[in-house]
């Protein structure tokens, strides 16, 4: 069911059915409203052919309804770009990290994204159509060995903790089924 809230944090491992929980509450939404619409705001970029299935697979798995916006990493410049009457779907936020990480951005990236939250959360943006964030949960496991993939392990932690802190509710999925965390 939709929960009518402002900021929606989706986590979950590999194929948990993050995606699709988020997809669902999205178009609950829109159904739940007269007005308004859906964007999905995708990460992903198509590097390799089982990529490209992928975000096909994607594509397919969404209505005609759905307008897609692509951006690997100015995250924060393409939620405001977007339409203010759609909720917006970001899948993935993990995706967005390692593409700012890749290209030397992560800061920058991470703080824009949060200053953007924040002054949607402390203005009159309350009222605005939803934001769902859709990120893989990947503190779960054991430390990894190598040194770029701790980073990447911290960063991802951190960033679920601040935006779990801003957030309206906070979604865990564990096999295709949603567990409340706030």
């Amino acid at each position: 069911m939709y929960n009518n809230s402002n900021l929606h944090l989706i986590l979950g491992g590999a194929r948990s059915g993050k995606s699709r929980l988020a997809q669902q509450r999205a178009e609950q939404w829109l159904q739940s409203n007269n007005a308004g619409g859906l964007s999905y705001l995708a990460t992903a970029t198509a590097g390799d052919e089982e990529m490209s299935s992928r975000i096909a697979r994607h594509q397919g798995d969404r209505g005609q309804h759905w307008q897609t916006i692509e951006e690997p990493i100015a995250l924060a410049e393409a939620l405001d770009a977007s339409p203010k009457s759609h909720c917006v779907l970001v899948d993935c936020l993990t995706l967005w990290l390692s593409n700012c990480i890749h290209e030397g951005v992560w800061a920058r990236e991470r703080e824009a994204l949060m200053q953007r939250v924040d002054q949607r959360r402390n203005n009159s943006e309350n009222n605005a159509a939803p934001w769902i964030f859709v990120s893989n949960e990947v503190g779960s496991g054991i430390v990894p060995l190598g040194q770029l993939s701790r980073e990447f392990m911290d960063a991802a932690g951190w960033l679920h903790q601040a935006l779990a802190e801003r957030a309206d509710s906070v979604t865990l999925a564990i096999a295709g089924l949603p567990l409340t965390v706030k």
